[in-house]
């Protein structure tokens, strides 16, 4: 199972990279045709745009991973192991809340999104905000996998800290 969810997350990792390096040649194609030829493609704006859109989204569940998004722990770090693995869960279920926030909140949008189309590539904007499918569902798996693991006591001081410093970031990429 660990496999799997590695691998999901490799699959991710290149997805987020293919996105990103497919945005930067419409943009720069475009600003080509622009400047060198005084045209350019409607369409690599929008795409663009939606692209960003999946980017960003993605990204952040990697992020979330990796424990990468910004925090706050100057209180958490004086707190003694009992105030921690409190913070910890409580925490995490406003973050599993937000999560099924989101999920509900794409799920109702879904039939306008469907019916909506964009302007230029004429798609259904349910292609781009869909997903807020993907993105609360894999974030909420984590949070529950992450709220499993403390109710089992299988977390130490350190790991209930969900923050990192960019230093210890840079090392433990380096090891691996």
């Amino acid at each position: 199972m660990n496999r799997l969810i590695h691998y999901f997350f490799k699959l991710l990792e290149l997805l987020v990279v293919i996105l990103m390096v497919a945005m930067v040649i419409m943009v720069f194609g475009n600003v080509v045709l622009r400047y060198g030829f005084n045209s350019g493609l409607i369409s690599s704006e929008e795409l663009s745009r939606f692209l960003f859109i999946w980017v960003t989204f993605l990204g952040a569940i990697v992020a979330m991973r990796d424990n990468a998004h910004l925090g706050l722990d100057t209180l958490i770090r004086v707190l003694p192991g009992a105030g921690k693995r409190f913070c910890f869960a409580l925490s995490n279920l406003l973050m599993l809340g937000c999560c099924v926030l989101m999920f509900y909140g794409t799920l109702k949008q879904h039939q306008i999104n469907a019916t909506t189309l964009s302007g230029v590539m004429q798609i259904p904007m349910s292609w781009v905000y869909g997903v807020g499918y993907i993105t609360s569902v894999a974030m909420g798996l984590m949070i529950i996998g992450k709220l499993v693991q403390l109710a089992k006591g299988n977390f130490n001081e350190s790991d209930l800290i969900q923050v990192q410093d960019s230093e210890e970031v840079v090392t433990a990429h380096t090891q691996e």
